[in-house]
């Protein structure tokens, strides 16, 4: 009997349920959906439709090279889902769950729609370690805290089963129409903004391969010492894709094995899974706090502030180097992702949100769960124990992070003439210093537009006077 093997984020052959299980059943048709309406405000970012391009062009020559070339359509999922059945008469549909709650409504959409027709809709385990709702509190909820969920995910997981990999995909007697991917317009042109990605990127379940080898072998054993220093190489670069579905969470989970260094990647493997279950149990979180009492936040956002932060051109060298890394790459190191957007929202008063929108259409790793959770781990309303007293101090994070300014001189080339000395805080150099560094602030490169140490205490104030914060006490400043 013929199914419908229908990719969302698990573009890739090995480790893929969804794909096996379609394989073993009979002729299958690979199907990928492009549906712009079912995610409503976050429907794919145009850095992630860029990576999606590639990835799909990836796959589609996978496929053809196993027998069964990849179908693509566009639009709403249950109505695809339901002509394709009808045109084909194929007689199931295989695909994997997704924990974004637009994603679990499409499916129980899909699954009326598919009710109307002659073939069952499957779904398998998602790109996940542990499935939602297998792993909670001793008394049963869930969990709400890093740490706890990581010591009992930990302490359960081993070396993962995988699923086997088709070698051979036996295609229908006639094979469905496709859109050409061209068609969709996925990469941009006019202005060709993404240019800068290529150079960075090899999306594609080769690609993922290559770069999990690499960091395992050449990586991970300095990976617990290097992975919060944006000037050196230190992290695996894997999250666009494993966000992609290029590569099973699985399968990066068994490759770090014991080796050294595993221990600290296996602990950022469980943020993701942890924020993956918040927006499970609490599908609210990209619009709004976890914790309800920062609900009202009274955001004073300075005029222009946004945009200065969005370019790049916020007179502190650490962040700027970070939004500059972002638009030029599609990418932005972790630790300064931090820096970045605690002085977004405590700085600035900008509500988290309109950060967590920019990181979405910027990130070519750009993931729903993560995106959320990590902004509101920032602006002290998410998933924390002592959250809304922590402000990054953007000079005191550069010079601990980036001690050189190795990596300000690469994205901000303006300042690259700058002694280490100046090149965190450059208000602070003498004029013939600047003058012999060819800076000319407010014209070469911005003044800070805001003072740190004020917009501290400002942020202080108005998050001491919120409900949540009378009953924490200030901890020591980052």
């Amino acid at each position: 009997m013929t199914s419908i093997a229908w990719f969302t984020n698990d573009l890739r052959l090995a480790d893929n349920p969804m794909l096996a299980m379609a394989a073993a059943s009979g002729p299958v048709i690979p199907l990928f959906i492009l549906d712009d309406e079912s995610p409503g405000p976050w429907k794919t970012g145009g850095a992630s439709r860029w990576w999606l391009h590639h990835s799909l062009k990836a796959l589609a020559s996978s496929l053809a090279a196993l027998g069964a070339p990849l179908i693509l359509r566009r639009g709403p999922a249950p109505q695809i889902l339901a002509d394709l059945v009808r045109e084909t008469g194929a007689k199931s549909v295989f695909t994997a769950h997704m924990v974004e709650p637009w994603a679990r409504q499409r499916l129980l959409d899909c699954g009326s729609a598919l009710r109307e027709t002659s073939a069952a809709l499957h779904t398998t385990p998602g790109n996940l370690l542990l499935a939602p709702g297998t792993i909670s509190t001793a008394s049963g909820n869930p969990f709400r805290v890093f740490t706890p969920f990581y010591r009992k995910c930990a302490a359960q997981l081993g070396i993962l089963p995988l699923h086997p990999t088709p070698t051979t995909l036996v295609p229908p007697s006639v094979m469905p129409s496709s859109d050409p991917l061209s068609s969709w317009s996925l990469v941009p042109t006019t202005p060709d903004w993404a240019f800068g990605f290529g150079p960075e990127w090899k999306p594609g379940e080769a690609g993922a391969a290559t770069k999990l080898e690499s960091f395992i072998s050449d990586g991970m054993a300095t990976y617990p010492e290097t992975r919060d220093r944006p000037d050196f190489s230190g992290t695996s670069r894997l999250s666009p894709h494993i966000a992609h579905g290029e590569i099973s969470i699985r399968q990066v989970w068994n490759a770090a094995g014991d080796a050294a260094g595993s221990e600290t990647f296996h602990r950022e493997l469980l943020w993701r899974e942890f924020c993956q279950h918040l927006l499970f149990h609490f599908p609210h979180i990209p619009e709004s706090p976890l914790n309800p009492r920062f609900e009202n936040i009274p955001w004073q956002m300075p005029e222009n502030f946004l945009a200065a932060w969005q370019q790049g051109k916020t007179g502190y060298p650490i962040v700027d180097a970070g939004m500059r890394q972002l638009w030029k790459t599609g990418f932005m190191h972790n630790r300064v992702r931090m820096i970045a957007a605690s002085f977004l929202v405590k700085d600035g008063l900008v509500s988290w949100t309109l950060g967590e929108k920019w990181f979405w259409d910027t990130l070519v790793d750009a993931d729903l769960a993560n995106n959320a959770a990590s902004w509101q781990w920032v602006a002290g309303c998410g998933a924390d124990a002592a959250p809304f007293f922590r402000i990054f101090n953007p000079m005191t994070q550069g010079q601990r992070f980036d001690p050189d300014g190795l990596y300000i001189r690469r994205w901000i080339p303006e300042l690259s003439r700058l002694p280490t000395v100046y090149i965190h805080a450059p208000w602070q150099a003498p004029a013939d210093i600047l003058e012999a560094s060819g800076i000319v602030l407010g014209e070469t490169y911005p003044n800070p537009v805001i003072d740190h140490a004020e917009a501290r205490k400002r942020a202080l104030a108005l998050f001491r006077g919120l409900p949540e914060a009378q009953t924490r006490k200030p901890g020591r400043k980052t």
